[in-house]
């Protein structure tokens, strides 16, 4: 089942056709994609993929990618995850996220993260979750240590030495 979540100011949907256009002006901004991957920005083509991809992990798992949604305009402002570190399923399960430029520094990620995070312990109930980022990315260690993430130093992830964090579940 793909399970929507809501929070004060935002609704997070599970990415679906519907979300094409946000997610591709999400994912062609290349200071949102500058710790992401290699760092480029997705086309038109590898946005409709992570759309298939995402829903065929939703199917499997029963955790994905959402879109990230204003609830007081609608707009799509980013997109969130609970996924298995690299989509290996022998790898541990993270929290991610990203936002469109605009919308950073608002607590948009954090509130994001907290429904996300919620969603692991209590519909999957999973005892720990990680988040893994870019050592260089110093915005998203601040939301992973507002959290109250611990971290676990650098590890081998995503072709390259990730920050990574921890969070057990209470």
């Amino acid at each position: 089942m793909r399970t929507p979540l809501e929070t004060a100011r935002l609704r997070l949907e599970p990415f679906d056709e519907t979300h094409f256009a946000g997610l591709l002006a999400l994912n062609s901004d290349p200071v949102v994609m500058q710790y992401l991957g290699d760092g480029s920005i997705a086309t038109a083509m590898e946005v409709q993929a992570t759309i298939d991809s995402a829903r065929q992990r939703w199917d499997q798992f029963g955790f994905s990618w959402w879109s990230i949604i204003r609830k007081d305009n609608g707009e799509i402002i980013g997109a969130g995850c609970v996924q298995h570190i690299e989509n290996e399923p022998r790898n541990p399960v993270e929290v991610g996220w990203r936002l469109k430029r605009d919308h950073w520094g608002h607590g948009y990620a954090t509130e994001a993260a907290h429904a996300m995070i919620a969603f692991a312990f209590d519909v999957l109930g999973l005892a720990s979750i990680h988040a893994t980022t870019h050592p260089s990315n110093e915005r998203s260690i601040k939301v992973v240590k507002r959290l109250g993430m611990r971290c676990l130093g650098l590890q081998p992830y995503y072709g390259t030495m990730a920050a990574t964090y921890v969070l057990k579940r209470p």
